[in-house]
């Protein structure tokens, strides 16, 4: 186990090192805008991905509100499961966030889609009408980056063939942008 802590920890630290870091401050930049504007961020994902999106949700809503009295106003796509199964049952599974983004979306708002392979249907779809809605669109991802990478306006993407490595990447540049945006309304703010 002790090498295995090592080896995932060497491989983390690896793929933090990468080039795809240095578009994370153009995301945060855009959450930045979403907050002064009145603007949303929606997230989306499968499985860890989705758990992500939700948890990265929790903190924009809170950490903002906490200082200013209003969060960001942010949205994890997959957070209603009324929605969720609906959509799934009377349209297609793989328009359960292109769905809601044709309803809820305006231009001006980003799209977060977060997806190990860069390939789940569902995720592809939500870029695809994110592009159409005139969101910004932004993808975090590993692998190949998959289709996401092709049709994300930015891709954050970090060429690592392992999937937890990957999904905890997309929490910490959630993290990162929190603090950051934490920071930038409040210099001593603490996030804790």
């Amino acid at each position: 186990m002790r090498q295995h802590i090592l080896e995932y920890s060497e491989k983390l630290v690896r793929a933090l090192k990468l080039g795809a870091m240095d578009k994370v401050p153009h995301l945060a930049s855009a959450i930045q805008d979403c907050w002064k504007e009145g603007r949303t961020v929606y997230l989306c994902g499968n499985g860890g991905s989705t758990a992500n999106s939700l948890h990265i949700a929790n903190d924009l809503l809170i950490c903002a509100g906490k200082i200013k009295g209003g969060g960001v106003g942010v949205e994890a796509l997959s957070a209603n499961q009324a929605v969720i199964t609906t959509i799934a049952n009377d349209i297609a599974y793989d328009a359960i966030f292109a769905q809601q983004i044709n309803i809820k979306a305006k231009p001006g708002d980003v799209l977060i889609a977060l997806s190990g392979s860069g390939n789940s249907p569902n995720v592809v779809k939500a870029l695809e009408a994110g592009n159409a809605k005139g969101m910004k669109t932004f993808a975090i991802l590993g692998y190949s980056g998959g289709r996401c990478k092709e049709i994300s306006q930015n891709p954050i993407h970090f060429e690592i063939d392992d999937m937890q490595v990957a999904e905890d990447l997309q929490l910490i540049i959630g993290h990162m942008c929190m603090q950051w945006l934490c920071k930038s309304l409040n210099p001593k703010c603490t996030t804790s």
